[in-house]
């Protein structure tokens, strides 16, 4: 656990019991990560908090997510964080914030908040670093939805060039529509997350700063203002990508079917180019008495050659047609 003041950061050894003793006049924003239950209980005799729980900041109702006791603003959101196979997942970010601190608890670790934990730059107050953490966090937000863009475009000059004529085609084009469905999916199951994100965001900012607009310092309403229209901004960015995910997925599958419905056709002509030549082998295959062509000086010649036409005309016939 660390907490920040206008000094700088620092940190608290695990031994949460002294933390209300040790904690500076001037502190600003505190940080629980996974923080032991010495730890909370230090911070709420330090702060009068009460420390939200990791199954209350799942709770999705928004009662839930924002509430106000007196002047201490409870609020929760889901935030992007990542795994060790580094997969983006939704992680609960807990904020409690009064006129005098700024509380975040977090149960794994978040970019956003290591990002402003690493500042030089002072906080002067606790909305200001409130209002700071959020700007932080939507602009990684806006930083990975460019970053999906411009994955998103490669996966479509891939999907779109994926008719040029290759060795071992069939298998090859397979490989690639599989890579290129799986790498769609995975940046879809992105987006959603950083859409959530931004609701979670665009949900609680408003009301803290309706509820906290006693208190708050100002100038600090141009910030929220600029940072609600970013988050509108980036609103319609993630639609757009969403749209554009879909196209490309609807896409993908689309080569998919038409390469399937290649290979049901393939598999149609050739049971149709081998049903003359059975028919020809199966009338001379008959044990009747009397067949002319058994005395043939040249009948055995000719049933061949009847096979070989009979499945050498309908190949031209389909080659012909283009279907072939």
């Amino acid at each position: 656990m660390h907490f920040r003041g206008r000094g700088g950061l620092l940190t608290i050894h695990p031994g949460g019991a002294r933390l209300a003793a040790d904690l500076p006049p001037d502190a600003v924003w505190l940080d629980l990560l996974e923080g032991t239950e010495e730890e909370k209980e230090a911070v709420a005799r330090a702060t009068g908090f009460r420390v939200p729980t990791l199954e209350s900041l799942r709770e999705i109702e928004s009662s839930s997510r924002m509430s106000a006791q007196g002047e201490v603003l409870y609020l929760s959101l889901p935030v992007i964080a990542r795994t060790a196979e580094d997969r983006p997942v939704l992680t609960p970010l807990g904020l409690v914030l009064s006129p005098h601190h700024l509380l975040t608890v977090r149960f794994a670790p978040v970019g956003a908040v290591e990002a402003l934990a690493d500042r030089p730059q002072e906080l002067t107050g606790s909305f200001t670093a409130f209002v700071t953490l959020l700007e932080v966090l939507v602009d990684r937000i806006a930083d990975a939805l460019e970053r999906i863009r411009t994955e998103l475009d490669g996966l479509s000059h891939a999907a779109f060039e994926a008719e040029q004529p290759q060795r071992n085609r069939p298998a090859e084009m397979d490989r690639r529509l599989r890579r290129t469905l799986r790498a769609i999916g995975r940046t879809g199951d992105h987006v959603s997350v950083l859409r959530d994100t931004l609701l979670g965001v665009e949900r609680i900012l408003p009301f803290a700063a309706e509820q906290a607009k006693h208190w708050i310092p100002p100038g600090t309403d141009n910030r929220v203002r600029t940072l609600r229209q970013d988050i509108a901004s980036l609103n319609d960015y993630d639609a757009r990508l969403s749209d554009k995910v879909q196209f490309l997925l609807d896409a993908t599958l689309g080569f998919i079917s038409i390469e399937q419905n290649n290979t049901i056709k393939i598999l149609t002509v050739v049971s149709v180019v081998g049903i003359p030549p059975t028919l020809v082998a199966s009338i001379y295959g008959m044990n009747f008495k009397y067949m002319p062509e058994l005395d043939w000086l040249w009948g055995y010649p000719w049933g061949l050659l009847l096979i070989l036409l009979s499945a050498v005309i309908p190949l031209i016939v389909f080659r012909l047609k283009a279907w072939l």
